[in-house]
């Protein structure tokens, strides 16, 4: 029988179980879950999609019954008294209920009634929040015309209207830039220090895993590992290294993920970052005997290493399909049937110049210029609200510009929208696939969208089942799908017309690490097939795999480059290997210094 965790932890945890019906299938949600939560640390939820975290979050809240086992928070029993432990915490699901057309007091107030916050304390209180969130200054606007970050701020004040004992959120870090997430931790850094509210807090973001006290790591509804993030690093020690080779770093990670004993090969940078399955050294000759030129130079392990390690089994997800698993040397690119029909000039594909668009008074997109070339994996980077999902609306011909120009595949989208559309495939920030329909109705329905009927429409159709293993799932609906598995469906469909460009508009917002390595193993190999990529992306390390990427706020960019470019601006004495978050933070805090002077 496992141990029982110690009394004085604030949430326990005892052989939890909990299943649900889907259809005629029982799915085991949770299986025998014991941990716990240590009073006035953060602890954090760590676990890919479908992990059970949201489960377990909602078990805790007492919004569940367990089916076995036993959860006690702060001393109650949530089985006999969830009222009394609903009473002592803050709840703050993933899509927290804010009135959009309610301004950011009337949502204080708001919640503030519906907590019964006593009249005579909601002055000192909003006081406090408003200063702590930093949105003194907005009060007077309504909440639908916040960003993303600002949004996430105030669900949180909202939450925080009565001080819980215990704070729960649930991703609350998803689709925010990395300034706002900075930001929320320091909140929620200020809550356990000045307050000593005791934090659970789930997230699908590794990085955020190394700022916790204590994590619990949680894969298909079993507690895997427990304790410090440090303690979870330490076990990789020796078993990292920055791979380099002539070959270029994207056919050197496809190369390097399908040698025997790596267990994870990324690319950061101009390097290909490798984790191996062993803590010995290897010998760059016993990797790939055939690149003379391979160094491995050995880096600091992290958290990641640890959680990719203890997931997979073997380098290629056994859910992809031998059309993207790794491919030999010399061996046939992956995607080859994704090769642009026609021939592209070898300038550029995409075209922006003096771009500007303006809604009444507010200009979204001020005075943009940049290229991109055929084959290239260009990033548009921002806080939120700096005008990358309006200027991709633009490149995709469904929004005029304001002003400038903007030419794709040859094509003048102020004059040639139509054709223009017809070589590009677009993957939305949100899921934009029909909810109510099935796998294989979408499938159908975005073939025939594009123009796809009879032998060509089915070979394409058979294609997306096959290339994204979705044979298995045709008949559930879009809505029931994992996240993962929707991103498969969203890439597949746009995929369906063999498109020129892609524009991914922050295409893994939420996805685990194990689906988001999948995602950019399938978009690297369609750059190399000849495919131009355009990508918005809050998860800093993701633009790694950019070639260029800008980094845009107020509708302005602020600096363009080679990440490894952006990096190196940011590199100082006392910090002489900054990350690409590093440099994010930099440039967006240089600009507003700027500003404010």
């Amino acid at each position: 029988m496992p141990d029982i965790p110690e009394p004085a932890a604030a949430v326990r945890l005892e052989n939890v179980r909990r299943m649900f019906r889907s259809g005629k299938r029982t799915i085991t949600a949770l299986d025998g879950i014991t941990a716990a939560a240590a009073h006035g640390a953060v602890t954090g939820l760590i676990g890919p999609d479908g992990a059970g975290k949201t489960t377990l979050m909602r078990l805790v809240a007492g919004l569940l019954r367990v089916d076995a086992g036993r959860i006690e928070v702060l001393g109650i029993d949530v089985g006999r008294d969830p009222l009394a432990v609903q009473a002592q915490l803050g709840y703050m699901p993933q899509h927290f209920g804010l009135y959009e057309d309610l301004t950011v007091q009337e949502n204080l107030n708001l919640y503030a009634d519906l907590q019964g916050v006593p009249h005579a304390d909601r002055k000192r209180r909003y006081s406090e929040l408003l200063h702590m969130t930093g949105l003194g200054p907005f009060t007077a606007r309504m909440a639908g015309r916040l960003s993303g970050g600002m949004k996430q701020k105030l669900g949180l004040a909202c939450t925080l209207v009565q001080p819980p004992q215990l704070l729960l959120l649930d991703e609350p870090t998803v689709g925010v830039d990395p300034v706002s997430r900075r930001e929320l931790w320091e909140i929620i850094g200020h809550l356990t220090r000045e307050a000593h509210t005791t934090v659970l807090f789930s997230t699908a973001y590794l990085d955020e895993a190394e700022r916790c006290d204590a994590v619990l790591l949680v894969h298909e509804g079993r507690l895997l590992g427990s304790g410090p993030p440090g303690t979870f690093t330490a076990e990789m020690t020796g078993r990292s290294f920055y791979a380099t080779s002539g070959i270029g770093r994207r056919r050197l990670q496809e190369r390097l993920a399908a040698v025997p004993g790596v267990i994870d090969a990324v690319i950061q940078g101009s390097h290909v970052r490798v984790v191996t399955a062993q803590a010995t050294p290897p010998e760059p000759a016993s990797l790939l005997a055939d690149l003379p030129d391979l160094a491995l130079i050995p880096t600091a392990p992290r958290f990641e290493d640890s959680f990719v390690a203890r997931l997979r089994t073997r380098p290629v997800p056994p859910q992809m399909s031998s059309a993207t698993a790794p491919v030999a040397s010399g061996a046939q690119t992956p995607h080859a049937d994704l090769r642009p029909r026609s021939k592209t000039d070898a300038g550029a594909v995409i075209t922006v110049t003096h771009l500007t668009r303006r809604f009444g008074d507010f200009v979204a997109v001020d005075d943009v210029t940049f290229a991109v070339a055929r084959g290239e994996i260009f990033g548009l980077l921002g806080a939120n609200g700096a005008g990358k999902s309006t200027t991709f609306r633009m490149l995709c011909g469904l929004l005029p510009p304001t002003e400038g120009e903007l030419r794709v595949s040859g094509f003048d989208l102020r004059t040639a929208a139509a054709p223009a559309r017809g070589r590009i495939g677009y993957m939305a920030q949100k899921f934009s696939l029909y909810a109510d329909l099935s796998v294989q109705q979408n499938l159908r329905f975005f073939s025939s969208a594009y123009h796809l009927h009879g032998a060509q429409q089915n070979v394409r159709i058979d294609w997306a089942i096959g290339e994204f293993d979705l044979a298995n799932l045709l008949e559930a609906s879009a809505r029931d799908l994992p996240l993962g598995y929707k991103q498969r469906l969203a890439l597949a469909c746009a995929l369906m017309h063999e498109p020129d460009i892609l524009f991914l508009d922050e295409p893994t917002s939420g996805v685990d690490p194990l689906a988001r390595r999948e995602f950019w193993q399938r978009i690297n190999a369609l750059a190399e097939s000849g495919v131009t990529v355009l990508v918005t992306t809050h998860f800093m390390e993701e633009a790694e795999y950019c070639d260029r990427l800008v980094i845009m706020a107020q509708g302005r960019v602020l600096t363009e480059g080679t990440p490894e470019a952006i990096k190196a601006s940011a590199r100082r004495t006392d910090h002489p290997d900054p990350t690409m978050e590093d440099a994010f933070i930099g440039v967006i805090e240089a600009a507003s210094a700027r500003a404010a002077a």
